[in-house]
């Protein structure tokens, strides 16, 4: 089967080696633009940033997750329920469908009072497999590679995970011409689906935002340059709180509760399109 995406691991994520760690701590913002808002932004972007090596010319790449949780979906219910600190662990490729020796990265995502830290180990899928059935290691060369896997078996020891959620997308990226650390990405083509729960499927299933709508997330480490407030303000774009697997899981939900008015799903109730956290199931 045709692979699709890039077939290139982006600028952010590269990798030297067969094991590698990346580790982020910064504040991610996320605003839904349409077309018209997107458009004029980018005009504006490409004055103050640069596309990733692999979005020039306005190319994309390819995203492709599976998100890891509790049988009864404990993670991604604490997540809706906004905590001041909530974690999850997925499985990403920049490849679909990924083949066992292709790169991927296992990673642990979380947020303490808006500030987000990710730690992440690289690994082929044949060897995440492995490592997710049995915790067996793939041979870590670097220091910091097994601290991440020891928070990872800590992760492991305190929840009982299992494949839950896909989620897919198409990235254009940029960074800062000045600060490196200063990223906005557009993702469009966000795709979900809660069977074929492997990165070896190729990407396909439902869309969660329109076609003609962009998210954009801004990822930065103190505030946002004023060129960037400015321009969000003259467009009228404003922050909306998304979460690509907490809109997935809400419509789950919905979907389930469409025959029925009051209707209780893995801790979540839904009466008459509203949805109620129980954090307590």
């Amino acid at each position: 089967m045709k692979r699709q995406g890039c077939r290139h691991v982006p600028r952010s994520c590269r990798v030297h080696g067969h094991m590698a760690i990346n580790t982020f701590a910064r504040k991610e913002i996320k605003f839904l633009l349409d077309m018209e808002q997107y458009k004029l932004l980018v005009e504006e972007i490409h004055k103050y940033m640069e596309p990733d090596k692999y979005c020039v010319g306005g190319k994309e790449y390819g995203i492709y997750n599976i998100y890891y949780d509790t049988p009864d979906d404990y993670l991604i219910r604490e997540s809706l329920s906004k905590p001041y600190y909530k974690e999850k662990i997925r499985l990403r490729s920049y490849y679909s469908p990924a083949s066992e020796d292709s790169l991927v990265f296992l990673e642990i995502k979380k947020k303490i009072g808006g500030i987000v830290t990710k730690r992440r180990v690289s690994m082929t899928l044949a060897e995440s497999a492995e490592y997710l059935a049995t915790r067996k290691k793939p041979a870590a060369k670097k220091y910091i590679t097994g601290q991440v896997f020891s928070e990872l078996d800590a992760f492991l020891d305190h929840y009982p995970i299992q494949p839950k959620q896909y989620i897919s997308y198409q990235r254009e990226a940029f960074f800062g011409k000045d600060n490196n650390d200063f990223r906005l990405t557009f993702d469009r083509k966000i795709t979900e689906r809660r069977y074929d729960l492997g990165l070896d499927y190729a990407s396909y299933g439902n869309q969660i935002i329109r076609p003609d709508q962009r998210l954009m997330e801004i990822k930065v480490g103190d505030a946002m340059p004023d060129w960037l407030v400015r321009k969000l303000s003259e467009l009228g774009i404003y922050k909306t709180s998304f979460s690509k697997y907490g809109r997935a899981y809400t419509n789950f939900v919905q979907e389930q509760a469409s025959a029925n008015e009051r209707i209780y799903v893995s801790g979540i109730a839904v009466v008459k399109n509203n949805i109620l956290m129980n954090r307590s199931v």
